[in-house]
Formats: C-alpha cells, structure tokens, sequence
C-alpha cells in the first residue's frame, strides 16, 4: 500500500494528494498530527533520507524557533528530537511505496517518474 505522510492543511500536501487522485493511485494518508510520528517511523524515515533533508528549514515552524533551538540541531537525534516535538518541522510530501526509495516533496515530474517505474 502507497502511504503519503504529511499535514493535512498543508497546501503541498493538497496539491499530491490531489495528483495522486487525478491519476487514479490508490494510497493511505498519514497525517502527522493527527495519526503521530513514532520514533520507530521517524527512525526509518532518517535511515532512508537522512536528517538534513527531513528537516524543513525554509518553513515557519523553523523559523520562529530561536536561533539557539535552531544551533541545537547538530545530528540525526537531536534532529529527531525536535521533529518528534514538532512533527510540522518534517519536510512533506513523505511518499512511500514497499520496495521502492521514499520520494520526499512535490513536483508533477517527480511523482509521473515515480508512478511510471512502478
């Protein structure tokens, strides 16, 4: 089963889910808030991604930490501390197929890739 993580009043989160529909892919939404982020989920999405690309530093949630909060974020834990904290710090889109690499953001081109080597 395709799962798409994210928030769902993400407006990039809106515009995959609404791709994904328009071509006919059946997923699961995993919505962040409301279904969680164990560190078991996010460990595997740290594995697979690493966490510099997880971690959304151009959104709001980055930026009105502090600058000492944001100095604090130095490896893969105290990264994953924060995005436990604040799941709406993970960069999203987060899709993900079994068997396949996790494809983190949005793009039309990059989502037609994705679907057309499946």
């Amino acid at each position: 089963m395709i799962i798409l993580y994210g928030i769902k009043n993400c407006d990039t989160i809106k515009k995959a889910r609404r791709w994904l529909e328009a071509h006919g892919v059946e997923y699961r939404f995993h919505d962040y808030r409301s279904d969680g982020l164990d560190s078991t989920l996010l460990s595997g999405f740290i594995d697979a991604l690493g966490w510099e690309a997880l971690l959304n530093t151009r959104g709001t949630t980055w930026r009105r930490l502090d600058e000492a909060r944001r100095s604090a974020v130095t490896d893969a834990a105290s990264a994953a501390a924060l995005m436990s904290e604040m799941p709406a710090i993970v960069k999203r889109p987060l899709l993900h197929a079994p068997g396949r690499p996790m494809l983190l953001g949005f793009s039309e081109s990059s989502y037609q890739h994705f679907f057309d080597e499946v």
